[in-house]
C-alpha cells in the first residue's frame, strides 16, 4: 500500500479506472449477449403470423385488382393485377408443403396448393373478360371467389392456430427474460458495490492530504496567512503541489507588502491625473466663454444683410444672409438628428459661400430623390465631407473643379454620394481613415474644425454598426467618392434606385 500510495498520481487514478471498467464491461457483455439473443428469440415468436397476416392482404389485393379489371377493363387495372398476382404468388411459394402429422403444416400445405389453383382459376377469368367469354368469365369468376373465401379461411384458422402456440412460446420467453433480468440485476449490484469499495479505498488514500491543503487554503482564503502549513507526506504530485502550495504562501505574504506600497503609489498618481484633467477642463471652458456670442454674430450679420438691401445690393444682401444661415445651423445643430433636406440645405449654402469667395471655381451638381429628404441623419455630416473634398481634392484645379451629390435608394438602404474629380486618394491613406489612424494637418485651410474621423464615429453610433461610411478611388488623380448608406426607415412607397 505504502509503495501504491508514493507512486505518480496517475498511476493511481489509472489503475482504479481501468479496473472498476473491465470488471463492469465483463459483466455488460455477458449481459448485452444474454439479453440479444433472447430478444431474438422474442422478434421470432410471431413471425410466421406475420407472414400469414401479409400473405392474406396480398390475396385480398389479387381479388381487388381482378373485380376492379372485370369492372372496368382498364390497362392500368390489369397492370395491378398482375404486380398483385406475382407478390402473392412470391409468398405462397415460402410456404412449407411437407407431409406431418400437424395440423398446421397440412393446412400451410393446402393453402399452398389451393393459392396455386386460385390463380390459375383468376388468370382464366381475365382471359375469358378479354376475350369477351362471358359465359366462362362468369364461370372461371364464381370458381376464383369460391377458391378465394377458401383460402381465406384456412389462412384464418392456421393464423389462429398458430397464434395460440407462438403465445405460449412468447410467454415461456418473456418469463425467462424476466429470470435473466433479475440476475444481471443482482450481477450488477454486487460488481457495484464491490467497485464503490475499491475505488473509494484508492480515493480516500488519495485525497487526504488534499484535503488537508484545503483546509489550509480556506483558512488562507479568509485572510488568516499564519496558518500551519500541511506537511509533505508523499512524493508523488499531491506531495510536490503541497510543497509549492507552501512556497507560495511565503511568496505571498511578500507580494501583499510590495502590492500596498504599489497601490498607494498609484492611488496618488491617480488622483493627481483627475486633479490635472479638472484644471484642463476648467481652462477650456473659460477659453470657450471668451469666445464670440452666436448670436452676437447672427445679429450683426442680419444687420449686415439688411443693409445691403436696402442699398440694394442683392448679392450682397444674399451672401451675407447665407453666411448668417450657414452658423446658425452650425451652432444649434451639433448634437441633434436632422432631416436630410437640412444637411443638403447646409451644403448648398457652403458650396455658394465658397463660390462667392473663389468666383465661382466649383462645380456643383445634385441628383437627389426628393422622396428621401425627410429621413432622418446625424448632423453636421455632409459639410465636413463637401469641404474636405473642396481642400484636398479640387481646391487648385483653378474652375475645373467639380463636386456632385446624390441621394438616392438602394435597397434597404437610403445612399449618399459624395463624388469629385480632383486629385484622388491612395488605398492607403483611405484605410488609414476609415480606421482612425489618419492624421491631417486641420490648420492648412479654414475649415469649421470637424475631421472625418468625427464624421465616421458619429454615423457608427447612430446607425450600430461600422460599414457606415465607404471611400472609393481609382488612384492619385482620378477623383474620389465617398458614400454613406443609412438603413431605409418610413419610407416604404419609395421605389428602389438601382444605380
Amino acid at each position: 500500500m505504502n509503495k501504491f500510495l508514493n507512486s505518480p498520481l496517475q498511476t493511481k487514478i489509472i489503475s482504479a479506472c481501468v479496473l472498476a471498467n473491465i470488471t463492469i464491461f465483463i459483466v455488460n457483455l455477458f449481459l448485452i449477449v444474454g439479453i440479444n439473443s433472447m430478444s431474438k428469440d422474442m422478434e421470432m415468436v410471431y413471425e410466421s403470423n406475420r407472414s400469414l397476416n401479409e400473405l392474406s392482404v396480398a390475396l385480398n389485393m389479387v381479388q381487388d385488382s381482378m373485380t376492379e379489371y372485370l369492372s372496368s377493363k382498364t390497362s392500368e387495372s390489369l397492370e395491378n393485377y398482375y404486380i398483385n398476382a406475382q407478390k402473392f404468388k412470391d409468398l405462397t411459394d415460402d410456404l412449407g408443403d411437407k407431409v406431418t402429422d400437424f395440423s398446421f403444416n397440412r393446412m400451410e400445405r393446402n393453402i399452398k396448393y389451393m393459392s396455386g389453383e386460385y390463380l390459375e382459376q383468376v388468370e382464366q377469368t381475365i382471359e375469358a373478360k378479354r376475350g369477351r367469354n362471358v359465359e366462362k368469365y362468369r364461370a372461371y369468376y364464381e370458381s376464383s371467389t369460391d377458391l378465394f373465401e377458401n383460402i381465406q379461411s384456412y389462412i384464418t384458422s392456421l393464423n389462429l392456430e398458430l397464434f395460440v402456440i407462438n403465445s405460449e412460446d412468447f410467454i415461456t420467453l418473456i418469463q425467462t427474460f424476466r429470470t435473466f433480468e433479475i440476475i444481471g440485476v443482482v450481477v450488477m449490484t454486487f460488481v457495484m458495490i464491490g467497485n464503490v469499495i475499491i475505488i473509494t479505498s484508492f480515493v480516500k488514500a488519495m485525497i487526504m492530504p488534499l484535503r488537508s491543503l484545503a483546509d489550509s487554503a480556506n483558512e488562507i482564503a479568509d485572510g488568516d496567512f499564519d496558518v500551519t502549513l500541511p506537511s509533505v507526506s508523499y512524493s508523488d504530485e499531491v506531495g510536490i503541489v503541497i510543497g509549492a502550495f507552501n512556497k507560495m504562501i511565503v511568496s505571498i505574504k511578500d507580494y501583499i507588502e510590495q502590492l500596498k506600497v504599489s497601490m498607494a503609489n498609484e492611488r496618488y498618481m491617480q488622483e493627481k491625473e483627475l486633479m490635472m484633467e479638472a484644471h484642463l477642463k476648467d481652462a477650456q471652458l473659460r477659453y470657450l466663454q471668451a469666445q464670440i456670442n452666436p448670436h452676437f454674430l447672427f445679429n450683426t450679420l442680419n444687420a449686415g444683410a439688411q443693409l445691403a438691401m436696402m442699398e440694394g445690393a442683392d448679392r450682397t444682401y444674399e451672401y451675407v444672409q447665407t453666411v448668417a444661415d450657414f452658423f446658425r445651423y452650425n451652432v444649434k445643430n451639433q448634437k441633434d438628428a436632422v432631416t436630410l433636406r437640412e444637411e443638403v440645405t447646409l451644403v448648398d449654402n457652403y458650396i455658394h459661400i465658397l463660390n462667392v469667395r473663389f468666383s465661382g471655381d466649383i462645380g456643383y451638381e445634385k441628383q437627389v430623390d426628393e422622396r428621401l429628404l425627410d429621413h432622418k441623419m446625424p448632423s453636421m455630416i455632409l459639410q465636413p465631407i463637401v469641404e474636405n473634398a473642396v481642400n484636398h481634392g479640387i481646391r487648385e484645379m483653378a474652375g475645373d473643379g467639380r463636386i456632385v451629390l446624390r441621394v438616392y435608394r438602394q435597397d434597404k438602404d437610403v445612399c449618399i454620394s459624395v463624388k469629385d474629380n480632383g486629385k484622388g486618394i491612395s488605398n492607403e491613406t483611405i484605410e488609414k481613415i476609415l480606421s482612425g489612424d489618419y492624421v491631417s494637418d486641420e490648420n492648412a485651410y479654414d475649415n469649421n474644425g470637424i475631421g472625418m474621423d468625427n464624421v465616421i464615429k458619429r454615423l457608427r453610433l447612430f446607425v450600430g454598426y461600422e460599414d457606415v461610411l465607404r471611400i472609393f478611388s481609382e488612384g492619385e488623380g482620378k477623383g474620389c467618392e465617398v458614400v454613406i448608406r443609412l438603413p431605409l426607415e418610413g419610407a416604404k412607397n419609395v421605389q428602389s434606385d438601382d444605380r
